[in-house]
């Protein structure tokens, strides 16, 4: 073989490989490209819009992640204002303990027992539409929740059966607004099985408004208001009114607040609130929530 001819070869292998190699890195660079096109066309969805799945009494846009169990301790001493015989509140309690599954990152069950007319409940948590930004991305979170209770009390009278169930649906709307502050807007409706009278409402209609503001990386300072719309109900109760302070650690979510509500689930603290602010009717009370992860993601 003659030296031009092997000295052509080696030029025309040399090209080849080349060429194939400025392929492979337009393949690289182009499918980088894509997935960077897909990725911008993707919403980023806003995180930890309230810390835990409940803002106070009433419950947040939140659920649990897939395959995580949030169990839930939830507690209030009686009245402030009961005196120093009862050591202000702290010798009378009532408590619901509660269990929490995410069965998706959207959507999760919850089942709970409150020593208040010694009250069974459970609900359905469904995340509708989700916060976020970028293409696409809704400007608010939207939960969809069902509730049951059923009072298992002896009252000794007509309440038997399906007549001691109240059922409660919500639309819970949030947005957080800035990294520290978030607000919630939760029309509701609550429908009671039985009322003691015939001027009672079985339907009861609220509006609620809750807003968190961060401090600082652990710290911040909730509050909810639940306004009954006019009717016998709001003629004879009080609207629930709470405030409180939420302090993380580590899997922990530990709340503090003090409430004119006595009771902890919607059954309760909506349409059946009879404490007064100005008259010192207030409860002191804490939830304390921890996370356990059952599977994988």
């Amino acid at each position: 073989m003659t030296r031009p001819f092997l000295f052509f070869r080696c030029i025309v292998l040399l090209l080849l490989l080349t060429g194939a190699t400025r392929a492979h890195c337009q393949d690289d660079l182009l499918s980088s490209l894509e997935k960077q096109t897909n990725d911008s066309l993707r919403p980023i969805y806003t995180t930890a819009t309230f810390k835990g799945t409940r803002v106070i009494n009433g419950q947040s846009v939140e659920t649990p992640g897939a395959h995580t169990l949030l169990f839930l301790i939830s507690h209030r001493f009686g009245q402030l204002n009961s005196g120093a015989y009862n050591f202000f509140g702290l010798d009378q309690a009532t408590i619901r303990l509660g269990l929490e599954y995410g069965l998706t990152d959207r959507l999760a069950v919850g089942v709970g027992r409150s020593s208040l007319e010694k009250t069974f409940d459970g609900f359905l948590k469904y995340k509708l539409l989700r916060q976020g930004s970028g293409p696409g991305a809704m400007p608010l979170s939207a939960t969809l929740l069902a509730t049951s209770a059923l009072s298992t009390l002896k009252f000794g009278d007509e309440r038997t059966g399906v007549r001691r169930l109240t059922y409660t649906y919500q639309v819970l709307l949030a947005r957080k607004i800035s990294p520290s502050l978030s607000v919630q807007l939760m029309p509701t409706l609550i429908h009671r099985n039985y009322v003691a009278t015939s001027e009672d409402q079985n339907d009861v209609y609220a509006v609620g408004v809750a807003a968190r503001q961060k401090l600082t990386k652990r710290f911040a300072l909730t509050g909810e208001y639940y306004y009954l719309l006019p009717g016998a109900t709001a003629d004879q109760f009080r609207n629930s009114m709470a405030l409180g302070f939420d302090i993380e650690t580590g899997g922990h979510v530990f709340q503090l607040h003090v409430t004119n509500s006595q009771g902890m689930i919607e059954k309760f603290f909506i349409p059946q609130t009879t404490g007064r602010w100005w008259q010192g009717d207030l409860y002191f009370g804490f939830n304390v929530s921890r996370a356990f992860t059952l599977g994988g993601r």
